[in-house]
């Protein structure tokens, strides 16, 4: 349950309170505290509600990805090319970032 991390992290870094976030959810911050402590499970409606207050998406709140912003405005060329840099090891990562550079420098 490494969510309960990530959805306490999302918060403090938005500088929100628990009873903040719990009012956005339409829930007590008592319930609230119980998800961040793992205590309870974080239903779907509040995961997506989170979502999309945080603008991340579901992979990034549930530790699936590290990838935090979600990636609903781009096109499937773009979204081809982020699948396949993430498939590369990390050194043929950074060969492709080198490669990309040099192409926008051109």
């Amino acid at each position: 349950m490494k969510y309960i991390k990530r959805i306490r992290d999302l918060r403090e870094d938005n500088d929100k309170t628990q009873t903040e976030i719990a009012e956005y959810l339409g829930t007590s911050q008592t319930m609230y505290a119980r998800y961040e402590r793992g205590a309870n499970e974080l239903p779907i409606r509040h995961l997506l509600a989170l979502c999309k207050y945080y603008n991340v998406s579901a992979d990034y709140l549930l530790c699936i990805s590290d990838v935090k912003q979600r990636a609903d405005n781009i096109s499937d060329n773009e979204r081809k090319l982020l699948n396949t840099l993430r498939s590369l090891p990390r050194g043929k990562q950074n060969q492709a970032f080198g490669m990309i550079s040099e192409l926008s420098n051109t």
